[in-house]
């Protein structure tokens, strides 16, 4: 048995992907009917993007349900007791990875969110889902909340937060990852410079593109 597809997990996550769902062919024209060029620069810029993600403080940017069900199964077949988490938004996300945490037996899920209204909607989810007890979420600026206080030991990490700062992340949590850990970056094409890195010949990572918008590495040994 899963508690990814048993109550009460099953059937919230089928209520917040159609919310989710929903939230975008309802959003403010000025963000659905955005240019792809003014999005992409946003997106990447080190310096405009909490301007950018404030304006859609009210709008879940979640996963796929392929990326979900790809978090559980990834946190599953590794084993994870640890995971660390760019980007809580709603926690659909999360709740996939602490749902593997519990079917583990147990584990520390950290995960950060800078807007303060979304951490008290990721709160309730996760209490909804039952699954509280395994996440820590952190709230403020990634860059400073991800600085300390990390586990000796990091079992898998997902990137899923500003993409400009997806390097940046990775080097907070890098010396950490255990050899064989996984590091899965949402919609890594925003992304060149991380891309790069993880791509490099002699980066220390096995690097793929996974599905359209997934970037899927493994930390070598």
């Amino acid at each position: 048995m899963s508690t990814l597809t048993t109550t009460p997990l099953a059937p919230l996550l089928d209520r917040l992907f159609e919310d989710a769902s929903r939230s975008w062919s309802s959003a403010p024209s000025a963000l659905a009917n955005m240019p792809s060029e003014e999005r992409d620069r946003l997106m990447q810029s080190k310096t405009d993007y909490i301007d950018f993600y404030g304006r859609m403080k009210d709008l879940p940017l979640a996963v796929s349900r392929e990326t979900g069900r790809l978090l559980y199964m990834l946190a599953r077949s590794a084993n994870a007791r640890s995971v660390v988490e760019f980007g809580t938004s709603f926690a659909i996300s999360t709740l996939h990875l602490a749902a593997a945490l519990r079917d583990n037996g147990g584990g520390r899920l950290i995960t950060t969110e800078f807007e303060p209204s979304k951490v008290v909607k990721a709160r309730e989810n996760l209490t909804a889902g039952d699954l509280i007890d395994l996440v820590e979420i952190r709230e403020g600026d990634a860059l400073k909340t991800l600085a300390a206080d990390l586990p000796d030991v990091i079992d898998l990490v997902l990137l899923d937060g500003a993409k400009s700062l997806y390097p940046d992340i990775l080097a907070l949590v890098e010396p950490r990852l255990r050899p064989g850990a996984f590091v899965l970056a949402d919609n890594a094409e925003h992304s060149p410079e991380y891309l790069a890195r993880v791509r490099a010949t002699g980066s220390g990572y096995l690097s793929v593109p996974f599905a359209d918008d997934v970037e899927l590495s493994m930390r070598l040994g």
